[in-house]
């Protein structure tokens, strides 16, 4: 009778359950859908008819013409295009190594079991800039560090400072707009390592607290190894983002002074919508994005040995 009763179970539940199933698929693949039909349209189309668009010369106005590679060749022999993509690493570097840096610290701090009750107002509080429209940051942030009318110069004039050119000098423009940067992208990293700090086994602290390791020690050799995949991917994002950064310096500096904030997307929009040279535009595009994938692939490459995974 037992067995009985179970199979008699098994197949109620079975009934129940194939309608079921038939009413969640469509729904299921619907999601998939979407989210097929959002990549291909925003991402996979428009890489491929920018591939296809950097073998021609288009004008939008007259018909396209097939150049072959002269659009890369002119590209590889354009110098201040290839000054553009030296100033988008340096500029990548020193953002995602402050990002990375910045915002590990401050998890580590808001981590602390005496800071718990206000861990919850450090994540929103710190991830708030990163809601904020980068347009409207950059402008904000153009009029606070001007030269002559900047309230960061007035208030460095009050104690004796003289005015700093923020944007109006080389090294100036590129670490005021680093600095803006990884301001308004931080918390991202922030909150990411936040819950991975928090995710951290009790009984390995613990045991290393038992064994007389220090606070230092337990971070370096039991946290961040632990978290380390965490770590590869805000790294991989954070770079992925600043390697196509464009508002920041469009809007505060147009690129200048000079080519100094000129990045690799500025270049490929005043190439592309300045001088309607659209081939020669995309050219700069599908040569960013192979840079993108190369140095991403460096990341992954060095994660074998530096990333543990539990």
């Amino acid at each position: 009778m037992s067995t009985a009763t179970a199979e008699l179970r098994t197949t109620v539940t079975k009934r129940r359950a194939h309608p079921l199933s038939h009413r969640e698929a469509p729904f299921g693949f619907a999601m998939i859908g979407l989210s097929v039909l959002f990549v291909a349209v925003f991402t996979a189309i428009p890489i491929v008819a920018s591939l296809a668009l950097s073998f021609f010369s288009w004008d939008v106005i007259s018909a396209p013409e097939f150049v072959g590679l002269k659009n890369y060749q002119r590209l590889f022999a354009d110098g201040p295009v290839l000054k553009s993509f030296g100033v988008t690493l340096g500029m990548s570097l020193a953002i995602v190594v402050l990002q990375l840096t910045i915002g590990l610290g401050l998890a580590v701090l808001v981590n602390q079991r005496k800071l718990v009750w206000v861990r919850t107002l450090f994540r929103t509080a710190f991830y708030l800039p990163l809601l904020a429209s980068t347009a409207a940051v950059s402008i904000f942030m153009g009029y606070l560090f001007d030269y002559k009318f900047g309230v960061v110069n007035y208030y460095l004039g009050l104690i004796g400072i003289s005015n700093v050119p923020w944007l109006t000098s080389g090294f100036g423009a590129a670490t005021t707009i680093v600095l803006i940067t990884v301001w308004q992208q931080a918390g991202f990293t922030f909150v990411l390592f936040v819950a991975a700090l928090m995710s951290v086994p009790t009984d390995v602290l613990e045991s290393a607290q038992i064994d007389g390791a220090g606070g230092w020690r337990t971070l370096f050799r039991i946290k961040i190894p632990l978290i380390s995949p965490t770590i590869l991917f805000a790294a991989v994002v954070a770079l992925i983002n600043a390697m196509q950064l464009f508002d920041q310096p469009f809007i505060m500096t147009k690129g200048g002074p000079g080519s100094s904030t000129t990045t690799v997307t500025i270049s490929m929009y005043q190439k592309g919508f300045q001088n309607l040279q659209f081939g020669y535009g995309s050219a700069i595009a599908i040569v960013l994005l192979a840079a993108i994938l190369v140095i991403t692939g460096l990341q992954f490459l060095a994660a074998r040995k530096l990333v543990f995974y539990q």
